[in-house]
């Protein structure tokens, strides 16, 4: 099927595709759902730009999403031939390119690294979790409280996650903050490349002081995993853990309090408290999940799918947000239903969602009981959303409170660990866009010759 205004014929250059939606710009950013409703019209599959002259395929039916997440054979996740044609300056290539991640391979080694991976994350204590989210949060919101205004993304949902990732993995606090800062820029698809090895020397050099001083954490328990991860792979699952996921919690986060602040079916009662929470996350998982379009697949072949011929070693891209809103399928009441694609489904279903739920729900409900009070300082209508066709994430939330007569939390010290008895280090008071913190760069004191081997294999060097 086909619209008479969407001519998906290729140009004669074969650099760009005439009239291919851009799932780029602000424009894209603004109203992604005008452009679902047109690739619609295409049929479940439809050609699209991922990238000035990158072309991709994007899924917005939901039944079809479904069969392509759950077939590894047809569609399987390694990058390599597609990315053997894209140009190194590409900024959406550091976010799309093959690493040896459980979310990026196919079996058997993806079997090998996931279990890795969910042995390490069923060894985080969830009670230590949430109380150790509840006390980050809480002195967040203290920091805040003086100032009758703040914008919950800078100083608030982009700030949390980055104090949990720290306890998990035992990083020190200035090494996350550059992790998390690398992490930021390589989403903002500007200078993504060199964004991309700063990361990669961050998680080398936390590696490189895990091996010194190993400890009740995710980066120890995956260095000595029965799997025997090698250290490339080791490095990639924590970029994988802590960029996915610093990400989507933050967007989760602000996703959901921006609908509490904005929605008239949630902002008349926030002293529901968990239970309005809880309606408000899934809200947002399904109308506007924090990871939009995601878990890109490259069919090996051509061949003819649903009525769509898709082209070999090109991207085919499930689109949750679209498929989650796909007008065959969307209930009308879909309050309890969590058949939404969020965080994935099939083999390469998200392994830290229980994680993810507890740290977004806690940071809400701390936000509701510290500030009851707060309110948008915009109209809803004024928000902007980020750049960027993956994330689905407001560039700020700027909100208005009174300011609350106590603190929340007198007590001094660090948050509790989330690893139970003997867990890692607890990251000290984070930095504020009003505080910014002086940063120096510390040097790992593994052997040289191990770290410029495995700097040189992350930028592609490697013999």
């Amino acid at each position: 099927m086909s619209s008479p205004d969407f001519n998906p014929a290729p140009s004669p250059d074969g650099s760009r595709t005439a009239e291919l939606p851009m799932l780029y710009g602000p424009e894209f950013a603004a109203d992604p759902e005008r452009v679902y409703r047109r690739l619609r019209a295409y049929g479940p599959i439809a050609p699209v730009e991922l990238d000035p002259g990158v072309p991709g395929m994007l899924v917005t039916d939901y039944d079809v999403a479904l069969e392509i997440m759950r077939d590894q054979v047809r569609f399987p996740r390694d990058a390599r031939r597609w990315q053997e044609g894209i140009p190194h300056e590409c900024p959406i290539l550091p976010i799309m390119a093959y690493r040896p991640t459980c979310n990026l391979t196919d079996d058997p080694l993806r079997s090998r690294l996931r279990k890795a991976v969910t042995d390490t994350l069923d060894r985080v204590d969830p009670n230590a979790l949430r109380t150790f989210v509840e006390r980050s949060a809480d002195r967040l919101i203290d920091r805040m409280g003086p100032w009758s205004e703040a914008d919950l993304r800078t100083d608030y949902s982009l700030i949390l996650p980055l104090l949990v990732f720290n306890e998990l993995f035992g990083c020190p606090a200035e090494l996350g903050d550059r992790m998390v800062d690398a992490i930021q820029e390589v989403l903002k698809w500007e200078n993504s490349e060199e964004a991309n090895m700063t990361l990669a020397l961050c998680v080398l050099e936390l590696m490189a002081l895990k091996r010194e001083n190993p400890g009740q954490d995710m980066t120890t328990w995956l260095m000595d995993h029965p799997a025997e991860l090698t250290d490339e792979e080791v490095a990639h699952q924590i970029v994988m853990l802590v960029g996915a996921g610093s990400e989507l919690v933050q967007n989760l986060i602000i996703n959901t309090t921006r609908l509490l602040l904005s929605d008239e079916r949630f902002a008349g009662d926030l002293s529901r408290g968990h239970l309005l929470v809880e309606d408000a996350l899934e809200e947002v998982l399904w109308t506007d999940p924090p990871l939009a379009n995601f878990g890109a697949t490259y069919p090996t072949e051509s061949f003819d799918f649903h009525g769509v011929r898709l082209p070999a070693d090109q991207p085919v891209i499930i689109s949750f947000a679209a498929a989650n809103n796909d007008p065959s399928t969307r209930a009308e009441d879909r309050v309890g239903n969590r058949a939404h694609l969020a965080w994935g489904i099939g083999p390469h279903v998200c392994p830290a969602q229980g994680q993810a739920r507890i740290i977004a729900t806690v940071a809400i409900e701390k936000l509701l009981d510290g500030l009851p009070d707060m309110e948008l300082a915009v109209r809803a209508e004024e928000l902007t959303w980020r750049p960027g066709w993956i994330q689905r994430a407001l560039s700020s939330l700027p909100i208005r409170f009174s300011a609350p007569p106590e603190p929340a939390q007198a007590r001094p010290g660090a948050p509790y660990p989330v690893t139970g008895p003997g867990g890692g280090n607890a990251p000290q008071a984070p930095s504020t866009t009003r505080e910014a913190p002086a940063r120096q760069a510390s040097m790992p004191h593994a052997p040289a010759r191990w770290w410029r081997r495995l700097a040189n294999w992350w930028a592609g060097n490697a013999d």
